[in-house]
């Protein structure tokens, strides 16, 4: 008589039996579906299949799933422990069943166990060895995931931190982090520094999308900084073409590219791409590269300009060369945005962050709250990294003294500076002049509005408006910023700061 309450014996007794087998099986098979594969739905189902009660323990007998089940405790370490891949047992009134489930040993076991207050059938009995099998099952598919994912945590931290390294100018030990899962990315002089935009929902299929398209052949990484920004570096030079492809793929994705540096210049080639960026926001196209673009730097004379940053940065050469590499590249990135990006960018605090660029302030005896002092240190920088300074090396001998003030007297650089500001005349507010005391009060807008006798809200529209006329992003520091201070200190808007003198 035992085991028969769950159906009738004979032939109608029979089919009637795998009528309802088939039924629940294919119920069970439908926990396996995408849309399903929750354990808790697959033990819920089951404790309402049998009539009873279930429940999943793990190797420590903490609940997973279900209701709790009043069980023996050694009866489940045996379980547990694989002396009995099974056990079923009556117990002051109640009828158990406990599967074995997961994989071999404790913790990674576990334990499904079933309580009804009738006997166990052939066909409840079923239900429950079958159910144990799809937890099995989803229970292992879901530690594949977690594993994946904490591959996928482990190697997005690897590449960050080659990133870290390579800001920092550390090109050595950047290299021996990447052989060992990238064999060969690093091996070269040069690269080119990408970053793409996206909305934040977004980032992480952008940033599959970019590793799968440069195939091991660029440096891939999530902006600690910026929720929105994908960055590559990318010794390759055909990785543009196919992160313009993206771009053009994507609504709303923007790409920034700088020019080729040395592995050294990392940091100075991220400063290009973020401005790139900014004015790719603005391009039909949605891309931007930093060359394309008419720069200052370029329309001063090269050896004056050298000489002019060899001896502004002249009290860093003393410093060891770690020591060095460290102070320029947080002040590098510290001129670009702001101490907190700058911090998880390096992944150093920020108080370090602050407290590196005031080491800097008062080696080079500049003042980083005036917007003059931060352009005319944002070129120097720029123009080391750009020409390999080498700290190390003599000077060239140099017939006199330039000053930064000489740098900006070129009939080119002035004609670009009145053709970039004459840009703003058109507009009927006097975007140039709130412009120009906005930079004086140094980028304070309530300073600004002051001084103007308006409403601060009234400066950051002005300077807002500025924007797409300049096709240069000037409310968050950076180098389009530095390139329209400088542009107003050749027209003679702005005094020059007498740094390197």
């Amino acid at each position: 008589m035992a085991g028969r309450e769950d159906g009738a014996t004979g032939a109608r007794g029979r089919e009637g039996w795998e009528s309802h087998r088939a039924t629940w099986a294919e119920e069970l098979l439908d926990q396996l579906r995408p849309a399903g594969r929750d354990v808790r739905k697959v033990v819920d189902w089951l404790a309402e299949a049998v009539h009873g009660t279930a429940c999943l323990l793990d190797g420590a007998g903490t609940l997973l799933a279900g209701r709790p089940v009043l069980l023996d405790d050694d009866l489940v370490a045996d379980v547990l422990a694989g002396r009995f891949a099974s056990a079923a047992l009556q117990d002051r009134g109640r009828h158990l069943r406990l599967v074995r489930v997961g994989g071999p040993h404790p913790p990674a076991a576990g334990v499904l166990a079933v309580s009804r207050a009738t006997p166990f059938g052939r066909q409840t009995s079923g239900m429950v060895a079958r159910t144990a099998a799809v937890v099995e099952l989803l229970l292992r598919a879901h530690e594949t995931a977690a594993a994946g994912h904490r591959l996928e945590q482990a190697t997005s931290a690897l590449r960050l931190a080659i990133l870290q390294l390579l800001m920092v100018e550390d090109i050595v030990a950047a290299r021996r982090v990447a052989a060992g899962l990238w064999p060969g990315l690093l091996d070269t002089d040069t690269a080119c520094v990408y970053v793409m935009e996206v909305h934040r929902d977004e980032r992480d299929r952008l940033a599959a999308d970019c590793l799968e398209a440069t195939a091991g052949q660029a440096l891939v990484v999530r902006c600690p900084a910026i929720d929105e920004h994908v960055i590559v570096v990318a010794p390759v030079d055909t990785i543009g073409e196919k992160l313009r492809s993206l771009a053009d793929a994507g609504p709303r994705t923007f790409l920034g590219g700088s020019t080729r540096h040395s592995l050294a210049g990392t940091a100075a080639a991220y400063g290009q791409a973020v401005s790139a960026l900014a004015v790719a926001r603005f391009r039909p196209g949605g891309t931007a590269v930093y060359a394309e673009r008419t720069r200052p730097e370029r329309l001063m004379q090269p050896e004056a300009l050298d000489a002019w940053s060899a001896r502004l940065l002249r009290p860093l050469d003393v410093l060891p060369h770690h020591t060095r590499a460290e102070l320029l590249a947080t002040t590098r990135l510290g001129l670009e945005c702001t101490a907190v990006s700058a911090a998880k960018v390096l992944g150093v605090s920020r108080n370090t962050v602050r407290a590196r660029m005031e080491r800097v302030e008062g080696l080079l005896g500049a003042d980083f709250s005036r917007l003059t002092v931060r352009a005319a240190v944002h070129l120097a920088l720029n123009s080391e990294a750009a020409l390999g300074h080498d700290p190390g090396a003599d000077p060239a001998p140099r017939t006199g003294t330039v000053r930064f003030a000489d740098l900006l007297t070129g009939p080119a650089l002035r004609t670009w500076a009145h053709e970039l500001l004459g840009r703003l005349t058109a507009d009927a507010r006097d975007l140039r002049g709130t412009l120009r005391t906005w930079i004086a009060a140094g980028g304070n807008a309530e300073r600004a509005a002051l001084l103007l006798g308006v409403h601060a809200q009234t400066v950051r529209e002005h300077v807002r408006g500025a924007e797409p006329v300049l096709e240069r992003q000037l409310l968050a520091a950076g180098s389009d910023l530095y390139e329209v201070v400088l542009a107003h200190l050749v027209v003679g808007d702005l005094v020059p700061p007498a740094l390197g003198r």
